[in-house]
């Protein structure tokens, strides 16, 4: 319990860091939405004061911080400046499709690479490592945009198998095809994703294997006559754990973050395609929203990988 609240207290002093670096940076910009620059050449002294003093903006940085960071611990981000919606509306109508999208993608990464991983380095040095290896290249290498470019090109609109972009169709569909629908919409994209995720992770999940197997108490183990299922569950499966479960804790910003090139080019109104235009439109609510969220989940990914490596190992430290 006590390791807990430790962990807590990080969080919770964390954050507050990173929301009072955040503000201070977002504040520092440059030509903000509201400065009456290129992206509001019409607008008058009048009315940008108005849209100010609506937002809150003409009052001093500290009161501003003060009044966004109450709110926020209201889950109330904000309101947008280029719709005028509510920004945490705004986020979670998006979350459900990046999560899907992420946690597929994420799922057959890791369960493929594992099963490629361990195949490879037990059998280093052969003509399987070599052709695994030069496939983990190929895909570490390989731009997303291109191969989905290309995947579009060849699917979509020479053979017209699968959807181009977007979500749903344009006919209505209701029922079980409205799923099916949107399934055949994502293969692209989540393919896109699992096979450029792919080559560092096969290489990591190999090179750990490989330590594992060349360490002595593995050689005893194998010396004593152990079959390929007892070494594979007894001895390697179980140092394979701390690694890989630290590496999930550090991915979960990314199942918010998802990929932004990917979901403008298949065209999928999701998180990441929110977070690049409000970038580029300097809608700053929803960026310190987003902000504060991956914040958020990276520190909880972070605790519960040490709490899940503490269980599965207890004498480690607890500092």
């Amino acid at each position: 319990m006590n390791l807990i609240l430790k962990k807590i207290s990080y969080i919770v002093l964390m954050l507050l860091l990173i929301s009072i670096i955040s503000f201070i940076a977002i504040n520092a910009a440059p030509n903000s939405f509201l400065s009456g620059g290129e992206l509001n050449p019409n607008m008058t002294k009048e009315a940008l004061d108005k849209l100010k003093s609506v937002y809150g903006l003409d009052k001093p940085l500290l009161i501003q911080y003060k009044d966004w960071v109450l709110n926020m611990l209201q889950l109330n981000f904000g309101i947008s400046f280029v719709s005028g919606a509510n920004v945490s509306e705004e986020i979670l109508k998006r979350v459900p499709i990046t999560l899907t999208i992420n946690i597929i993608s994420m799922f057959f990464v890791f369960a493929i690479s594992l099963y490629i991983g361990i195949k490879a380095a037990l059998n280093e040095n052969t003509k399987l490592d070599t052709l695994i290896k030069q496939f983990s290249l190929i895909s570490f290498a390989m731009p997303s945009f291109y191969l989905a470019l290309l995947l579009m090109l060849f699917f979509s609109i020479n053979l017209e198998l699968l959807p181009i972009a977007g979500l749903h169709s344009i006919e209505p569909k209701i029922g079980v095809s409205y799923y099916l629908d949107m399934a055949l919409h994502l293969v692209l994209p989540i393919f896109v994703m699992v096979f450029v995720g792919l080559g560092s992770m096969i290489s990591y999940i190999r090179s750990l294997t490989l330590q594992i197997v060349k360490s002595d108490y593995f050689f005893f183990a194998k010396s004593r006559g152990l079959d390929s299922n007892k070494l594979f569950f007894k001895y390697i499966t179980p140092n394979l754990l701390p690694p890989i479960i630290t590496l999930l804790g550090l991915s979960l910003p990314g199942l918010i973050g998802g990929s932004v090139i990917l979901e403008a080019i298949f065209g999928i109104d999701g998180m990441g395609q929110l977070f690049f235009k409000s970038a580029m439109s300097r809608d700053y609510p929803i960026i310190m929203g987003v902000l504060m969220i991956t914040s958020f989940l990276t520190l909880v990914g972070n605790m519960s990988a040490d709490l899940i490596l503490l269980k599965l190992n207890p004498y480690m430290k607890r500092d």
